[in-house]
Parts: structure tokens; sequence; C-alpha cells
């Protein structure tokens, strides 16, 4: 059956109604399609709307990607049946409703307090209503990223380590286009394996879904996968630099492993421990954000830096938990904030540039500039951090060489210095006669961005 499908492939599609009278015992044609489907990443092909099955292009996926406004509806009515079929049509009323609030609470705090969370029919639920938009949103934001530059493959093979209910999943999903094949297995012991199995069903027919309900310690990777996915699982691992070692053996030689974490200064910065002890041990290499760009140098500082994307439209089942207990936003999560790291053993980055040590100054040299005005070249790495629109905007910044936390402060807004507050996050921006200054209240080196200071976006080379 699988021989007479390589053949027809270079043919023409090939139909299980026609396939099934070319093979011993003209087995029914609902076998020959249950034995392509089965089989389809192995043979390359891709099962379209019509039943039939077609070859996947080579080549990288392309990615029509422009941010994400709101969790897709289909999405939020099945989570909802999944609620009524649990508690009722009244889900978000009464005792169930109640139940569901006192465990998003409770979620919340463990999280907070760094206290294990145990995963039950119940906590699955409330989480899938509290979380799965944000997480859905976050993850196609550094996929994209990767599409662009044309490392995202259309034939890919994923694994999800710590699955959850499925936000990460149903963003992989929908950020690929309709000619991609995708073989995705999620690692799931909990009861969110349940949500996650309700949620994908309705995938389409060329993304393979498979649920692994071992934990992330027990379950064995079995070859090689494209892209290896920890989104918002290793806070939750007892050793989660080890475990991320041992799947990253497993990643394909062109392939990527992405990391997500919360923003929370616990969460992010634990990501940044395991990516950077991925990085300094080799083989690997960041690809984003927070790029090495001296040779030689490592970051020490605590490396807490994360996106900040566009609010999420409020989804109705979150806005009906909460509008049942007086609607003051209490259990409405539209942010979409997160830290990341993409982190490949090819060597490739997302910016190709060396520093001149002759032109640029270092930020592990940064003691020795205090009160001084150099050159510089940084990333930059957060939104405004000021918090009031009345003070100096406040932004991140780091050339992966610094042991502590640096800010470039605009005290001066002018033409010259515009590209500091128009940069995205990641960007890599040149600073000419910035001065250096030391923050003792917050342990931190200021670089102040004046009227005398001129600031450039550097393109990738």
């Amino acid at each position: 059956m699988l021989d007479v499908a390589r053949y027809l492939r270079h043919v023409r599609p090939v139909d299980p109604e026609e396939i099934h009278e070319y093979v011993s015992g003209q087995p029914h044609p609902a076998v020959v399609r249950s034995v392509l489907r089965e089989a389809a990443f192995d043979l390359g092909m891709r099962e379209r709307p019509d039943g039939t099955f077609v070859p996947v292009e080579e080549g990288p996926a392309e990615v029509d990607f422009r941010g994400v406004e709101a969790f897709p509806e289909a999405y939020a009515d099945r989570l909802e049946d999944l609620l009524a079929a649990a508690y009722g049509p009244d889900w978000h009323a009464g005792e169930s409703g109640d139940a569901l609030r006192g465990r998003i609470r409770r979620l919340k705090e463990d999280y907070y307090r760094g206290r294990d969370v145990a995963y039950d029919r119940e906590t699955a639920h409330a989480y899938a209503v509290y979380h799965l938009p944000d997480y859905y949103a976050a993850v196609q934001y550094p996929l994209a990223d990767l599409a662009d530059d044309g490392l995202l493959p259309r034939r890919l093979r994923v694994l999800d380590v710590g699955a959850g209910v499925g936000g990460p999943a149903l963003g992989v999903h929908d950020l690929l286009p309709e000619d991609s094949l995708v073989e995705y297995h999620a690692v799931e012991p909990s009861a969110a394996a349940d949500v996650f199995e309700a949620l994908l069903e309705g995938s389409r027919r060329s993304f393979h879904a498979e649920v692994h309900r071992e934990t992330a310690e027990a379950f064995e990777p079995d070859g090689e996968y494209d892209l290896l996915l920890f989104g918002n699982v290793l806070s939750e691992l007892a050793d989660p630099v080890a475990v991320a070692r041992r799947y990253c053996e497993h990643l394909a030689p062109d392939g990527s492993c992405l990391l997500l974490a919360p923003a929370d200064l616990e969460t992010a910065t634990g990501l940044r421990t395991v990516e950077r002890a991925l990085v300094d041990d080799g083989p690997y290499d960041t690809y984003a954000p927070t790029l090495r760009l001296w040779p030689g140098e490592r970051p020490t500082d605590r490396g807490w830096t994360f996106a900040v994307q566009r609010d999420l439209a409020v989804p109705g089942f979150q806005r009906r938990l909460d509008g049942a207990a007086g609607g003051d936003g209490e259990f409405v999560n539209v942010d979409v904030q997160y830290a990341y790291a993409t982190v490949r053993a090819d060597g490739a980055r997302a910016i190709e540039f060396t520093p001149d040590p002759d032109r640029w100054a270092k930020l592990t040299d940064s003691e020795r500039h205090v009160t001084k005005r150099v050159d510089l070249v940084a990333l930059k790495l957060s939104h405004d951090l000021s918090g009031d629109p009345g003070r100096n905007p406040l932004y991140r910044v780091s050339d992966g060489s610094e042991s502590t936390d640096h800010y470039a402060v605009l005290t001066r807004a002018s033409a010259l210095n515009d590209a500091l507050r128009e940069a995205g996050y990641g960007d890599l921006l040149a600073f000419e006669n910035v001065l250096v200054l030391w923050n003792d209240d917050e342990s931190a080196y200021n670089l102040v961005v004046d009227g005398e200071t001129v600031v450039d976006r550097i393109a990738a080379a």
C-alpha cells in the first residue's frame, strides 16, 4: 500500500478511493486512508480537504504573521463546550464558578510562592480559562521570527515538553500555513492532557498531534525534532537544566529549541539560567533575543528581560467567569508578556554582528567608564520600564558581556536618538557619545542618552 503511494505521489494526488484497487486484497478505502494518515509524515504527504494526499514541498514555511489580536472563537467555543459538559451550561456561575475562580486564585498564589501545582481536572479547566489565550499568542511571535529567517521548515517535527492544555500547540497550528505538514508530540502527564486532546480535535488533517502522558523526566524522545518547545514548564521541573540538555540531544542539526516562561522575575530569570547553561557549555548558541555580541564573553547579570506584545481582546469565557464575580477584572488575563530564548546548534543568530573592539566599548568594562562618554553597541531588551509618562523613558540593554544590569535612560529626546524609542524588542542599537553613570539605588549602570547622544539601528549583517 505504501509502495503504491510512494510511486503515485510523483504522478498525481493519491486518492484512497483509487489506490485500494492496486493493493492485494483490495482493502476498503477507509483502511487505506487510515494507513496513509499514520504514515503521512514519513511519506512527506499531507491530506487535503478533498481527502486526497499530495507531497509537501521541501523548504521553509512561508508565514504571514501580523500579530495576534484575539483568541479564535472556534477554540473559545470548544473550551466552553468542554466546561459545559463538565459543570453544566452555567459553568461560570454558582458552585462551579466559585470553584474555578478559587482554583485560579490558588494557581496564581502557588505560582507566586514557587509551590508545586497538582493539575487535577478542575485545576486544568481553571488553567485553561486563565492562561490558554496568552500562551496561544506568546508562542507565535518568536516562531514567526524564525520563519521570517527561513528557519522553520514546512515539514516540521515538534516535541512540546509540558504541553499543558494546548495553548502553544494551537498557536503553532494557526501560525503555520495549510500546506505545511506537522508531526506534533506533546508530553503532558496531568489532567491537562484531556483538555489538550479536546481542543486539538478540530486541527487540520496535516497537523498530527499525539499526547504522551508521561513526565518530562520519564519520557524518552525518539529520533530528531525540528522544534523543541518548553512552554511555561521550566519552573516546574526539579532540574530544568538537565532535562533541557537531555532533550536538546534530540534536536535536528538545523533545529530550534524555544524556551518560554512568564515575565515575572523568578520564572524569567530561571529561563535565562537554563539558556545560559546550554550555551555556556555548548554546543548551542542563542539565536534570539539575548545574543552574545562579543566573542569569548558571557553575561552573568540576573538576565531579567521579557517581551511585551499588544493585549488580546477579552475572550467571552473570561468575561463570563469574571462577570459572575462582580466584573472587576481579576479573572481576565489578556496581557501577552513573556520571557523567551531560542537556542540552536548550527550557530545561526537573528543578528549577525561582531563589534570592533577598537570602535566600541564593552558593557563588562562599564566600571572604568563611569562619568565618561563612550561609544557602544547593545540590544534593546525591554519596553519602557519607567512606568510613568512623566518620567524619563528607561530601557534594559545588553551586549552579552555584562555582569551587572544596564539601562539606557532617555533624558532628552531628539531626532538623533529617536531610534532608542522606536526600536523593537531585540533590535541592535549603536550608541555614540553616551554617558555612563552608576545608579547606586538600583545597583545598575545607567547609559544616559541626552542631546549629545546619537542612537542608530544596526542592520543585521
